[in-house]
């Protein structure tokens, strides 16, 4: 195996990218919108484009470098309920949709607690049990329409390859349907009666199938193998697997998912967005996370990044801060809504400060799950200086930097054949003075949020 082409249907983009497996590194990547469509039945995502899109991308991969295996990584709280024919049998909700709200109280009366699922109660969408409940009150029809329920990553494996399955990953991200423990459904499949109607769990390396003939000649592919695919924070995670020291890795995109291996042992609050994620290998890992790519997004408004040291200097002296939370419901400060310590900012300044913000919230999200040892941290957030500074002061730990453009493809892709992930440390970043006490000055300010 040499070329892996890995379909990553994050929330806001969707991404193409080839891996030379090895040299664990991206050669190309292809990039697109994730659009969400208004309705009927509900918002949901635009399948047939993202499929128009993974197809046109796969074959220019194939013709200009060659395809020896796909493996598919996608967003949480996200399935796909087939028809018999594998059809959709109703339109892929969007996770941000308040619909599942409105039901709540009727579905919080066959939720199961805490401790038998590691998922803990969360707005809109964003526990997919939540959703099927929803969906299957809006729309009578649509339990006897369904044949078989997907999670995100096999809806696209199907599409690919015939086959149906879920992954453990996506079933343990915060679902309410996986009990981690176990490694078995949770009581809510048996309350909502959906046993008979999920697809089989499996291993995201386990291969899922082949590709369908019918691909195989559209796109200039050979019977190359697809695998079942994963959950995208834990395609993060795949590259750390063998390890035996503590660390924690940070996977930065829509979400900032923060897993530690190895960590204290704590008593985790699902009140501040702790969960027990599912790694690849089926074992549970204490995480915690929040919506720090959305609130990057909200804040900064697309601005070119253009803050000097100076500009940071200026935001330590002035002890200017951004205070949680930008994106509320979610995150170490669900209640808190947000705030910033002067009105007087220049647009750099809100950049450094922005970083250090985030930062901060990544390090509260750390310690509430016991992390220890370095922090590697994927995905966009990886290069943002004023992020990696203010990270490493604020937990007293390495903040590393990963190589990989697209924080999950490299793991994903290494699904195919895992090892040990060898990452080097980069040059240090030239250290600002005053970091750690900026970090103490913020967390007095945001206590008891």
């Amino acid at each position: 195996m040499k070329h892996i082409a890995v379909i990553d249907i994050g929330k806001t983009n969707a991404k193409v990218a080839l891996v030379d497996l090895p040299n664990r590194a991206e050669i190309a990547v292809f990039t697109t919108p994730n659009r969400v469509l208004p309705g009927p039945l509900w918002p949901h995502f635009d399948t047939e484009t993202l499929w128009d899109f993974v197809k046109a991308s796969l074959g220019q991969l194939q013709r200009a470098h060659g395809i020896d295996g796909i493996s598919v990584t996608t967003h949480g709280a996200c399935a796909a309920l087939l028809a018999a024919d594998g059809s959709l049998a109703a339109p892929v909700l969007d996770y941000e949709h308040s619909g599942p709200d409105k039901l709540r109280s009727g579905y919080d009366h066959i939720r199961p607690p805490f401790a038998e699922t590691g998922s803990p109660a969360l707005p809109i969408g964003l526990n997919l049990g939540a959703q099927l409940y929803w969906q299957f009150a809006q729309d009578p029809g649509l339990r006897g329409r369904t044949a078989q329920i997907l999670t995100w990553p096999q809806y696209w494996g199907f599409r690919l390859t015939g086959h149906g399955a879920t992954d453990v990953c996506s079933l343990g991200c915060h679902t309410d349907l996986w009990n981690p423990l176990l490694s078995d459904w949770s009581s809510l499949v048996d309350s909502l009666d959906i046993r008979a109607l999920m697809a089989q769990p499996q291993k995201p390396g386990a291969v899922l199938g082949q590709l369908l003939p019918v691909l195989q000649d559209e796109l200039g592919l050979g019977p190359i193998p697809v695998l079942t695919g994963i959950h995208d924070s834990n395609a993060s995670l795949v590259p750390y697997l063998d390890s035996q020291t503590p660390l924690s890795v940070v996977s930065t995109g829509t979400w900032v998912i923060c897993m530690a291996m190895g960590g204290k042992t704590v008593d985790l609050d699902p009140s501040r967005d702790v969960l027990v994620n599912v790694n690849a290998l089926g074992q549970g890992v204490p995480s915690a996370r929040f919506m720090g790519g959305r609130e990057y997004e909200l804040i900064r408004q697309n601005a070119p990044a253009t803050a000097t040291q100076s500009d940071a200097e200026t935001v330590l002296a002035r002890s200017l801060m951004l205070l949680p939370s930008v994106v509320a419901g979610s995150g170490p400060f669900p209640a808190r809504a947000m705030g910033w310590t002067a009105d007087d900012r220049s647009v750099a300044e809100t950049e450094v400060a922005l970083g250090f913000y985030l930062a901060l919230m990544t390090a509260e999200c750390l310690h509430n799950i016991g992390a220890a040892g370095p922090t590697f941290i994927e995905g966009p957030f990886a290069a943002n200086p004023w992020f990696r500074q203010m990270l490493a002061a604020a937990t007293a730990r390495p903040a590393l930097q990963s190589p990989s453009r697209t924080g999950t493809a490299v793991g994903a892709a290494l699904l195919f054949a895992p090892t040990v992930f060898v990452q080097t440390e980069p040059p240090a970043d030239v250290c600002l003075d005053g970091l750690a006490n900026y970090a103490q000055r913020w967390r007095e300010r945001v206590s008891g949020g």
